[in-house]
């Protein structure tokens, strides 16, 4: 009888650990008609247990239970590489720094000339590379239209949301998807979560759909589907919001209101908006109650984790990959840190990718990062799992 009722525990315990890993592995379908994310209500407090089952600074990707084989072929060099977008001046520039350091993406820029694009360029870059890389671009629509002489163009986030439905703006986010993905573009930094009443001119002004964190929801949940449907990755930025902020980050620091005040506006929309197939940037904000003092968001190891965890403003918990905002020509972290220090510290915050916006450090940021993970600045474990995340975005793993 004692053997008996061993055997059905054991069997019990393999049955959980078996739907754990399954539950693990379900996250990779990125069906097109299947919706961002379930809306969080915001009834749920940050320390019920729904909140809470996930420890802040934890991973949540198991590299055992997904991609082990894919971490293991990869040196760690190559591992840190795909942890880098950087920004390049047109196909040459981009296939000499996937050639020589296997990047995990780069990024079209309003300095990059598009015949990369519009000629072909990407395809060789790809054929280059040991791991498919991103191939990222700005184009929000309006001001921000980085592919507006390839004739993809739409009007300003705020005029969409006064003169279109979302099912309006669903459709025009997968007519440009498609023409973006014809061209070789993955993933586009848009739309903007950012709830603002700014004046249109200002930094962020029009690139927001509203002051109203609910129509900047349900405005940024249908761009978004709109680019997934087309195939393309979309980015909501900037985490954990711009929209109030005391100035532009482009030109020094910027204070947000306190993160108290934050729960009823800016952090609105990411209740509802993360989720399976998205990515998520983070601003270089500085946020009182948040962010230790002098410190932007996108270093700070408490804002990546209010996002990773979803614990301290009632959403669900988010897996995809984190970018940063531009490290390197945005004044509120250039003027305290090179690009190699900002970067490690970037990585070693919580963030999965660090962007910038040319090539030539690149080979220094390397040297940096394989420091901080043999000094224990940056854990190996860590840097496994946004290596995962970054694969898994890129369709290379499913689970």
């Amino acid at each position: 009888m004692f053997a008996e009722r061993r055997t059905r525990r054991v069997l019990a315990a393999l049955t959980i650990t078996v739907a754990s890993v399954l539950a693990a592995c379900s996250g990779g379908s990125d069906e097109p008609e299947v919706l961002l994310s379930t809306t969080v209500s915001g009834t749920l407090s940050p320390g019920s247990p729904a909140m809470s089952a996930q420890p802040s600074g934890t991973p949540m990707v198991t590299p055992a239970a997904c991609g082990a084989s894919e971490l293991e072929a990869m040196p760690l060099r190559r591992k840190l590489a795909q942890l880098l977008v950087v920004g390049v001046t047109g196909t040459a520039d981009a296939l000499n720094v996937v050639q020589t350091e296997q990047v995990g993406g780069v990024f079209i820029g309003s300095w990059t000339d598009l015949s990369i694009l519009s000629d072909g360029g990407v395809k060789s870059v790809q054929e280059a590379a040991q791991t498919p890389v991103m191939i990222t671009v700005d184009q929000e629509g309006g001001r921000v239209s980085r592919l507006s002489s390839l004739g993809i163009d739409s009007p300003s986030a705020r005029e969409l949301a006064q003169t279109q439905t979302p099912e309006q703006v669903r459709e025009l986010a997968k007519s440009q998807g498609l023409q973006m993905k014809e061209l070789g573009v993955t993933v586009d930094y848009a739309p903007v979560a950012d709830v603002s009443d700014e004046p249109a001119d200002d930094v962020i002004g029009d690139r927001s759909f509203s002051n109203d964190p609910e129509t900047v929801t349900a405005y940024a949940q249908a761009y978004a589907q709109g680019l997934k449907d087309a195939g393309i990755m979309p980015v909501f930025k900037h985490f954990p919001g711009h929209g109030h902020g005391s100035g532009d980050s482009h030109t020094g620091n910027v204070a947000t209101p306190p993160l108290s005040e934050m729960q009823n506006s800016d952090l609105v929309p990411y209740r509802t908006l993360v989720g399976p197939g998205v990515g998520v940037m983070v601003g270089h904000l500085e946020v009182p109650g948040l962010t230790e003092p002098d410190t932007p968001a996108s270093i700070s190891p408490a804002a990546m984790s209010l996002l990773r965890d979803g614990t301290g403003y009632g959403a669900p918990p988010f897996d995809g990959p984190i970018f940063t905002d531009d490290l390197s020509g945005m004044a509120a972290i250039s003027a305290r840190y090179g690009i190699e220090k900002a970067a490690t510290l970037a990585l070693s915050a919580g963030a999965d990718l660090a962007l910038w916006l040319s090539t030539d450090s690149v080979p220094a940021v390397l040297d940096t990062l394989t420091a901080a993970v043999e000094g224990g600045e940056l854990p190996a474990d860590q840097v496994d799992a946004s290596v995962v995340r970054v694969l898994r975005a890129k369709g290379v793993l499913d689970c």
